[in-house]
């Protein structure tokens, strides 16, 4: 059996400039999947840091990277791609993910405009309506995430 290859990868679990007096978590609609809602991520480039991938992804894809980090997840997390998107992934069987909790700074503005969108709209949820709008396949892993940083002690919702 081949072994599977997965692609480096970061994300953003963006709490808004108001917490921690409201807690209210950015989700956002893919453009290239039909009703598929996600946090902020994209790949780690060569020789660029997890660190400097989540800077710059969240640049390319909210328009901003006027974020504080407020904490890391302990180890990446790997998944692989549902059949619906497996080819246009391809040679990449699923994603290797080094999530961050980050707020926004005040003053922040989210931009979705872009040569090339990734998400057409976004809206900032309370922590269950987060699994309401999410992909299937990324409930796992979300409520692994989140989990692990309410038990912690950085997201307070």
């Amino acid at each position: 059996m081949q072994e599977k290859k997965y692609r480096p990868n970061v994300a953003a679990v963006v709490v808004s400039s108001k917490y921690p007096e409201k807690c209210e978590i950015f989700i956002a609609k893919r453009t290239d999947v039909p009703d598929a809602w996600q946090f902020p991520q994209g790949g780690i480039d060569k020789g660029e840091s997890p660190k400097e991938a989540l800077f710059r992804e969240l640049k390319e894809e909210i328009g901003t990277n006027s974020v504080e980090v407020v904490a890391k997840f302990p180890g990446w997390i790997t998944y692989d791609f549902p059949s619906t998107i497996s080819d246009k992934m391809y040679p990449f069987d699923g994603q290797k993910q080094q999530y961050y909790l980050v707020r926004l700074k005040s003053g922040s503005k989210i931009d979705l405009e872009d040569e090339n969108p990734e998400f057409s709209e976004y809206e900032f949820v309370d922590l269950n309506s987060v699994f309401d709008k999410i992909s299937y396949f990324k409930r796992p892993i979300y409520n692994k995430i989140l989990s692990h940083f309410r038990r912690e002690g950085y997201l307070l919702c």
